[in-house]
Order: C-alpha cells, then sequence, then structure tokens
C-alpha cells in the first residue's frame, strides 16, 4: 500500500482540508446540482457505475502515525455533540421528535440510516429536511434559473477570466474527461460545477441512473404516505449562503478537485466511513492532522464556519422550534450541521428542548 502521508503530499492535505469543509458546507447542494448537471449534459454511456473505491485516510493515519492518530481521536472526542448522528427531541407534553444527521449521497449504506431511525420517520406526523424542495428537482432548478445572477456570471465575467491559463485547461481537461464541453459551462459560477469535478465517478453514475440521495428519499417516502412534508431553508437561501464565500476560494477548489483526482475518493471514502461510524466530529482534526500547515489561515477557515455552518444552524433551528412545538416530527439535515456549541443539538437544548442521543 501506498503511504497515505509521504512528507511530498504536505500541499495536498492541506489543500484537501479546505476542500473538504467546503463539501461538507455545500454537500445539499452538490447533490441537487450534480444530478441537473449529469441529465442536462451526460450521456447514458457515461451513467455506468463503476465500482467505488477508496482508501480510509484515518486508519491509514494510525498505522503509519499512531501518536498523531490517538490526538485526532482525542481531539474529536472533545467536540460536543460530535459522536452522533441521531438524537430524540422531548418536551413535557409533546409526543417526541428526531432529529438526523444526514450525508447527501446516494451510497446504499447511507440510505439504510441508523438503528431506529426508520420507526421514527414512520411514525413521525411532519418530516423536516433542509429544503423541500428536492421534492422537485427540475421544478426547483428552474425556478433558481430565473434568476440568472445567483447561478451565472452576468456581468460579463467567465471562468476564462478567473483562471490562469494552466488552471484553465486543467478545468477543460477534467470536464471532458467527465463528458461536459467547457464552452457549455463556461458562465457558470464554479460552484455550479463541483458536483461533477469532485464527487466519485460511482456516485455520479448512480444519480446518473436516478437513484436518490436520503434526504430525498426520505422526503419521498412522507409524500407517498401523505405526511405533510417541511423545509428548513429554501434553495435560494442555501445559494445565497454559497456566493457569500469569495469567488477566488470557489475557484481554487474546483480546480483541486480536478487535481486531487483519485484522492478524491479517498476523502469521500473517508468521510463516509466516519459518518457511518458516527464519528462525525472526527473529520476537521483529521484533516487539520495530515495538513501540516492546515492552521495557518485560521481566520478564513472562521469565516467560512460562520457562513456556511454556523449562520444557517441558527436559521435552521429557529425554523425548527414551532414544527417541534407541535411534536412527533422527523427532521434530517446534514449531520456537519449537528455538532458544536453552535450545532443544532445545542442550540435545540437552549430552546427547551431535551436532546438525547439514540444509540
Amino acid at each position: 500500500m501506498t503511504p497515505a502521508f509521504p512528507l511530498t503530499s504536505g500541499a495536498f492535505y492541506k489543500r484537501a482540508q479546505k476542500l473538504t469543509l467546503w463539501l461538507i458546507a455545500a454537500a445539499h447542494l452538490l447533490a441537487l446540482l450534480s444530478l441537473l448537471l449529469i441529465l442536462g449534459f451526460l450521456s447514458p454511456a457515461n451513467a455506468e457505475t463503476p465500482a467505488c473505491r477508496g482508501e480510509n485516510l484515518l486508519e491509514e493515519l494510525k498505522v503509519e502515525n499512531p501518536a498523531s492518530y490517538a490526538r485526532v481521536i482525542a481531539e474529536g472526542d472533545r467536540v460536543l455533540n460530535g459522536r452522533n448522528i441521531f438524537w430524540k427531541i422531548e418536551k413535557a407534553g409533546l409526543a417526541p421528535s428526531y432529529l438526523l444527521g444526514t450525508m447527501h449521497v446516494t451510497d446504499p449504506r447511507v440510505l439504510k440510516m441508523p438503528p431506529g431511525a426508520q420507526e421514527a420517520q414512520s411514525q413521525a406526523r411532519t418530516i423536516v429536511v433542509e429544503s423541500d424542495e428536492v421534492l422537485d428537482e427540475r421544478k426547483s432548478m428552474a425556478a433558481l434559473l430565473m434568476k440568472p445572477e445567483l447561478t451565472m456570471f452576468t456581468d460579463g465575467r467567465s471562468l476564462d477570466s478567473l483562471l490562469s491559463k494552466e488552471d484553465l485547461q486543467i478545468l477543460q481537461e477534467g470536464l471532458k474527461s467527465r463528458g461536459i464541453n467547457y464552452s457549455a459551462v463556461s458562465r457558470m459560477k464554479p460552484w455550479m460545477l463541483m458536483g461533477i469535478v469532485a464527487l466519485p465517478a460511482c456516485e455520479l453514475a448512480r444519480k446518473g441512473q436516478k437513484n436518490v440521495f436520503l434526504d430525498k428519499k426520505i422526503a419521498l417516502e412522507a409524500e407517498s404516505h401523505g405526511k405533510l412534508v417541511k423545509g428548513l431553508e429554501t434553495l435560494e437561501e442555501q445559494v445565497n449562503a454559497i456566493n457569500a464565500l469569495p469567488m477566488d476560494l470557489h475557484v481554487k477548489s474546483i480546480v483541486e478537485a480536478i487535481k486531487l483526482g483519485r484522492k478524491m475518493d479517498d476523502l469521500f471514502y473517508t468521510m463516509t466511513d466516519l459518518y457511518l461510524a458516527q464519528q462525525i466530529g472526527v473529520l476537521t482534526p483529521l484533516m487539520k492532522a495530515v495538513a501540516p500547515d492546515g492552521t495557518e489561515d485560521e481566520a478564513g477557515y472562521a469565516e467560512f464556519e460562520n457562513l456556511i455552518i454556523t449562520k444557517r444552524n441558527h436559521l435552521m433551528a429557529g425554523r425548527a422550534a414551532p414544527i417541534l412545538a407541535e411534536g412527533a416530527a422527523f427532521i434530517a439535515v446534514g449531520a456537519a450541521h449537528l455538532p458544536g456549541e453552535e450545532g443544532l443539538v445545542e442550540l435545540l437544548r437552549k430552546q427547551g428542548f431535551a436532546v438525547t442521543a439514540v444509540n
């Protein structure tokens, strides 16, 4: 096995740290946009399902650097509410509700959900997801495209003007290898293309075959049983949050995702394994551990976390409150929104709910 962390890989993991955070935060949009771009640009021939592959970076760290591994696990254990993805929400006089941290992928292991979640979903009167617009993705995307400034450059710019010649060539070749003609997407904002260049080939293929990601599966099942489905955000609000990030970060992220190549599979493989093991607090410490210079931009990291995670947590917690006040709700949102002092679990506790892990 090739060592995961040779001395020459520092730059890779430094980039991977920021890219991983970007992917976690934007996963819901990537799940939607990658599907729409697949349906719009990729031919059926490109929808054949390749085998999913990757190496677990945490397990490799355990073998190659046990001391660093121990520090990562210890730091992950200190993340408040970072060890569980499924929570019970209670308050006197109300039927219990539940909160599930999701991963916006079509991986069958993720779709299975943890023990007790399916039963809780079945018994709930109201199903809540990040955005109920996932129920009709084409309609949602059509509405979004009615405001082209959200997804396209409308000021005369294009990706050509934002990239160096070298990076532009990397992007063009990366898109071509995925069956997309660069000229057809050159005026799209970079994050619109991230779902194509960053997601593993197996995930793209499953989406091309119209497999659904977990949040949509939950919403569709609720709708089929006549249950009320509500969203905590609109797609436009999510897009605005992504657009608030510096354009430089978007441009660098899409180029780095292509440069990482098969290493992206390792990142997603690791993210999925940590999710399935309910170790969501470990991912950021892991990325910092394998990136020797990963802490040099703490201000940029904090800005990103505030815009994409923290502000949205407060928004979702506020909108969830009246729903939870009626009892018997099942809330499913990205797992990255659960842990921490300002994560959803803690914010709901501050609203007076008892929130306990379901093991």
